[in-house]
């Protein structure tokens, strides 16, 4: 888009955005809105500030979406809600990790947090490589906070919190409800909940999920299919009643996942390689998803965590303790070297192990609500502990076989280090972080009110790299020599301290009860980290934000129709950004890594909205759009590489997403119900400054759902189709040194139709 067009645009949402407001303004200066309806929208309820309240009513750019609607999309994992929510966005390469507005810094560092936390049930999940949510089974909804969240939330988050809230057991009340898919390329969807009562002041809850399906790509060397998943689970949680001034809730929960979603090749590959390829029926290409391979790709995740939440009332307080123990186990082998190895390897052995644990502990204390003065202030420690053995041996690209047979008897240990003993690496790094928090809001009138945040944040991490040595003989068949392709770090030990105060102000007038106009200025950080590239200690400095954004949020016609909108704009200083290094290959050559550092500016701003209209008891239509602006504003990588200009990757300008529902009960008793909903984003790239070979297309998804419920509705019957134009598009590409252009492909770029049965008692 042109800077004339783009001014175009700002001009036209900025027309759009006035025309909104004004007639808004106008009718609640005559009137207040009528009471609502039986058959009027239902309240959000969130904890975006630490207290149950109205969506309506929180001076933030909020996007949410109830367990009950995120089931009759049809997608089934916490990585999927970027198809649900506009300005989200996951990206699966360089560690994974997801985006909002545009932002999210992806790296393999072990010091790196994330720019987006995710939180379930009040417990940060910050280990990486893991999202500490794996089946989307028995969610009560998730809130997505869009901006700088360094004030409230655990973590320092710089760009957004993803907070999933789980079902809270229930006292007095005996259910169970179970539900059954079965679609396309074995597509299995299983789970079930159950809650027990346990005498008149405890219940549990309990719930579990098995789901899998099948990859549309194939390792024709080994005949297995690629990008298959399987993925199971349970939750377990414990509520305690004791009086009517204090509650604790006990939770558990574990998940397992495995997926074949390895690297396939695109473009760029060599004459000789390609010609390997297309000998054995695998032909690169933006939509392929084959390989040759003669090792298997798969990824192994299991988390597993239990946490502690105690409430008490203090008088007309409310003191709240949140103890959490969380662990992940992440095993990759991620071989890459696309052909028999007989005929041509580079990196045949690709193995890591990662084992995280974490302990935190959160209290804070909430004054009651409704008086001049209402204030929240607490405490947060975070303690991350994380160990990883990474191994790639490499061929340099000759066969690993002769035509005898005979593998070679050297190969280069690009995880080893020239001077030490050791054929792969070792990282140890611990990250902590202690802070103290508070919240005074002050309603001088009815209608005005001002809200004061801060946050004091201290961070201690450190990280070493050590090198080892494993028993090749499991791994590879055989006993070769090694030999290092780089020397050792001069340092290979690293510490960082940081201190930090972040803070945001946010005026709200209410215009009227159910009009509210708001503004906010806040400010985000994320703590220094260590960093080693290629055998090389490569630390980097901390990121700071400012943050503004001005919206309305508003309901209509007996809170019937549903309208909000808002403008943002945040300014990174020493974003920690990842781009594409060299480091030497040992064969005289290079290889592609990822490198963390620090891009000197960035900016993102732009405008979101959303409507939800209910014309009709059961039917409900609803909207979202984000247009976002993201750019590096100063980057010099070195003194030939500017990227100073260029877009956030994983960055689409603009994304939306629409949904239609309706429910409708016959006289007979039997229900029927439908469910349409569509998501678009429009055209990104992958790779920093490398939009001619990383770029993504824009597209839009459609997933479909219909069914019938039989009288008291018990029983629920019915088909779904998602993707169901059979739209696809490819999430994530990367160039791999000689490997050529690689690139994921995404299980939900096909379409996938099947039935499903749910029960409930």
């Amino acid at each position: 888009m042109s800077a004339i067009q783009r001014k175009r645009t700002i001009h036209l949402l900025s027309t759009i955005l006035a025309s909104a407001v004004a007639p808004c303004w106008a009718f609640a200066a005559q009137a207040e809105e009528a009471p609502a309806a039986d058959d009027a929208l239902p309240e959000i309820t969130v904890t975006a500030e630490r207290r149950a309240e109205s969506s309506q009513k929180v001076p933030l750019a909020i996007q949410s979406i109830d367990g009950e609607t995120l089931a009759k999309t049809g997608y089934t994992s916490v990585t999927d809600l970027q198809y649900t929510m506009p300005g989200v966005q996951y990206d699966p390469t360089q560690g994974a990790a997801f985006q909002i507005r545009g932002v999210g810094s992806t790296s393999f560092d072990f010091s790196n947090a994330k720019s987006v936390s995710v939180v379930v049930d009040d417990v940060v999940m910050d280990g990486q490589r893991a999202n500490g949510l794996t089946g989307l089974v028995d969610i009560d909804r998730v809130d997505v906070l869009m901006g700088p969240q360094g004030t409230l939330f655990g973590k320092n988050a710089t760009s957004g919190v993803i907070a999933v809230s789980t079902t809270k057991p229930k006292l007095d009340e005996w259910s169970l409800r179970a539900s059954a898919s079965f679609g396309e390329h074995d597509e299995r969807i299983l789970n079930a909940t159950a809650n027990v009562p346990l005498g008149p002041i405890a219940a549990l809850r309990v719930s579990g999920f098995d789901q899998a399906f099948d990859g549309f790509g194939r390792n024709v060397t080994l005949n297995r299919k690629v990008g298959s998943q399987h993925e199971y689970g349970g939750r377990a949680r414990l509520y305690l009643e004791p009086s009517d001034s204090f509650n604790l809730i006990l939770s558990g929960d574990y998940a397992y996942h495995w997926d074949s979603s390895v690297r396939t090749p695109v473009s760029g590959q060599s004459a000789a390689v390609t010609a390997i390829l297309n000998e054995l029926g695998v032909y690169p290409g933006p939509q392929s998803a084959d390989t040759a391979d003669s090792s298997f790709g798969q990824i192994v995740t299991e988390e597993w965590g239990t946490s502690l939440r105690a409430n008490a009332r203090l008088g007309d307080h409310d003191l709240t303790s949140i103890t959490a123990y969380r662990a992940t186990r992440y095993d990759n082998w991620t071989p890459a070297s696309l052909t028999p190895y007989d005929r041509y390897a580079y990196i045949p052995f690709n193995l890591g192990q990662l084992d995280t644990d974490k302990f935190s502990q959160e209290i804070h204390l909430a004054s009651p609500t409704g008086g001049f003065v209402e204030y929240l202030v607490g405490a947060f420690y975070n303690r991350l502990h994380a160990r990883q053995t990474q191994l790639q041996w490499s061929t340099g690209g000759q066969p690993l076989y002769d035509s005898a047979g005979t593998p070679l008897p050297t190969l280069i240990a690009l995880t080893g280090a020239i001077g030490e003993d050791g054929n792969t690496s070792l990282f140890d790094s611990v990250n902590e972080t202690m802070a103290a928090f508070g919240q005074l809001k002050f309603n001088f009138t009815p209608r005005f009110a001002l809200t004061l945040g801060g946050r004091y944040t201290h961070d201690n991490n450190s990280q070493s790299i050590d090198y080892v040595t494993i028993n090749p003989e499991p791994i590879a068949g055989y006993t070769p020599a090694f030999t290092a392709s780089s020397a050792a770090p001069a340092y290979e030990f690293g510490r960082v301290k940081g201190d930090n105060f972040s803070f945001r102000i946010a005026p709200t007038y209410q215009v009227a009860d159910n009009v509210m106009l708001y503004a906010t200025y806040s400010t985000g950080y994320k703590p220094a980290g260590i960093a080693f590239v290629g055998n090389k200690y490569a630390p980097y400095e901390d990121e700071t934000v400012k943050a503004w954004e001005a919206g309305i949020k508003s309901e209509w016609f007996g809170r019937r129709l549903r309208f909000n909108l808002d403008a943002f704009r945040s300014d990174f200083k020493d974003f920690q950004a990842t781009i594409l290094t060299q480091i030497p290959d040992g064969a005289g050559g290079t290889i592609n890594a990822t490198v963390i550092g620090n891009a000197g500016g960035l900016r993102t701003q732009g405008i979101e909205g959303s409507l939800v209209v209910q014309p009709m008891r059961g039917l409900q239509l609803s909207g979202a759009v984000t247009y976002t602006d993201a750019k590096f504003t100063n980057y010099v990588y070195n003194a030939t590489t500017n990227y100073t200009g260029s877009r956030l990757t994983n960055a689409p300008e603009w994304s939306g997403t629409a949904a239609i529902d309706y429910d409708h009960e016959f006289g007979s008793g039997l229900g029927f119900k439908a469910h349409a909903d569509y998501a678009y984003r429009s055209e990104y790239w992958t790779v920093v400054g490398q939009p001619a070979y990383s770029h993504v297309s824009g597209y839009g998804l459609v997933n479909g759902r219909l069914s019938f419920t039989l009288p008291n509705r018990p029983i629920e019957v019915g088909v779904y189709a998602r993707n169901l134009f059979d739209k696809y598009f490819s999430t994530g590409w990367q160039q791999y040194g000689v490997l050529g252009l690689l690139h994921y492909t995404s299980p939900n770029a096909r379409r996938t139709v099947g039935g499903f049965v749910n029960v409930s008692f």
